[in-house]
């Protein structure tokens, strides 16, 4: 994250009576956290779908603490789960440079990106690995200061955050425009009823009254430590994009889609590496694969196919056993029910057909069929010819060789 790494760093205690820790205060950094001074650029587009020019956002500080329980917020009631308390927990803290909430949500994509490409954590933020609060702050122009700040603590997705962004703004700007005054307040979203609900008021962090933590040691790293585990780190998402720009020859708009996700850029790699095609492949993921997982609603790590199944089907378009079309049919079937490429292929009797002479003769009924077609070929309507493709195409089952076809149809229809 572009940081400055702190060779002396140390724990503190945040005292706070609430009931997400039994024990009144949290381990956490306060004054000497382990990062400072970093940033992320941002690009892309927003949840919005809307383009985003350039930015870069900073980062303040990134400080390790342990997570507090998870707390169920019901009408009149709150459940308490201390299953996670105590966990580990990294906190990235940016500067007041996001303006939109679709730069806040890039600003989190790109985040989560960093984190799983590292192997800091999967980020499934179903099972809560990754939360975010978010500050908000009205102000009347660019020239004047920031207003009162109130915060919306632990969403827990993306979407929740830009929908809590795009409410505050709008009720915060309501009552700054009827003459009304913000109170700095903590709150949390209610996604069932899109609104925020106010959990606390007026917090401060000296309200906290940190100390050292007296039964933890400070961290020392010496230049060297720190040298050792920089060159150690792995590919990180920005070194991805720029390899598959490079070796792949992708369009930005491919590799913006297969980084997303750290798993499904593996995925792609480990099937190339197996003799898939770079572009083809990248087609049939964005088209054929990414459907398939929306509608089962599952991740790329649960996918029933997986890269030597992918690449032995390409491998099968490659040897012309099958077509592109048929290659589809073939996929949905090894998705739904786990076989291989070859079995379904061989099971069905997919097999396209290369024999010359069975092809003339779906061409040959072709022809017979449709004078009218061959007569405005003849013409110099060679457009035409693509009527006959699909004539031959149907007759055949799809299984022709579209190549040989296409052959064959201009010297038939030469005669």
């Amino acid at each position: 994250c572009n940081c400055s790494i702190q060779k002396f760093n140390k724990f503190d205690r945040k005292n706070y009576f609430y009931p997400d820790q039994t024990k009144n205060y949290q381990i956490s950094q306060f004054d000497l956290p382990i990062c400072l001074g970093g940033h992320l650029d941002v690009e892309g587009t927003g949840f919005s779908g809307n383009p985003l020019p350039p930015k870069r956002i900073g980062i303040t500080r990134i400080h390790m603490e342990e997570d507090p329980a998870k707390l169920t917020h019901f009408n009149d009631s709150t459940g308490v789960d201390y299953n996670r308390a105590g966990v580990p927990l990294l906190e990235v803290v940016s500067e007041p440079d996001m303006r939109t909430a679709d730069e806040a949500y890039a600003y989190l994509t790109g985040l989560k990106q960093i984190m799983q490409y590292a192997g800091v954590s999967d980020c499934d933020m179903e099972k809560g690995q990754m939360r975010c609060d978010i500050n908000i702050s009205l102000r009347e122009d660019e020239s004047k200061p920031f207003g009162i700040k109130l915060e919306v603590k632990n969403l827990n997705s993306f979407s929740a955050a830009h929908k809590a962004i795009g409410y505050e703004y709008r009720r915060q700007a309501r009552m700054l425009d009827n003459g009304k005054k913000l109170e700095q307040q903590t709150l949390r979203w209610d996604d069932d009823r899109g609104r925020t609900i106010v959990l606390r008021t007026k917090e401060e962090a000296n309200d906290y009254r940190y100390f050292p933590e007296p039964d933890l040691p400070p961290i020392v790293f010496s230049d060297e430590e720190l040298q050792k585990i920089k060159k150690s780190l792995p590919e990180g998402p920005a070194e991805k994009k720029e390899k598959y720009l490079q070796n792949y020859k992708l369009p930005e708009y491919d590799v913006d889609i297969l980084t997303a996700d750290k798993n499904l850029a593996n995925y792609f790699e480990q099937t190339v590496q197996l003799g898939a095609p770079p572009k083809p492949l990248s087609n049939f993921i964005m088209s054929e694969l990414l459907r398939e997982l929306s509608n089962k609603k599952i991740k790329i790590s649960e996918c029933p196919v997986k890269p030597p199944a992918m690449a032995e089907l390409f491998l099968f378009q490659k040897k012309k056993i099958i077509n592109a079309k048929i290659a589809k049919k073939v996929f949905e079937e090894m998705f739904e029910s786990g076989k291989s490429a070859k079995a379904i292929i061989k099971e069905k009797g997919l097999e396209q057909v290369t024999d010359s002479g069975e092809i003339e003769t779906f061409i040959d009924i072709a022809i017979k069929e449709n004078p009218t077609q061959v007569e405005q070929y003849k013409n110099g309507e060679t457009k035409v010819i693509n009527f006959f493709v699909g004539q031959v195409m149907k007759l055949s089952r799809g299984k022709a060789n579209p190549p040989m076809v296409i052959t064959s149809l201009k010297e038939k229809l030469k005669g």
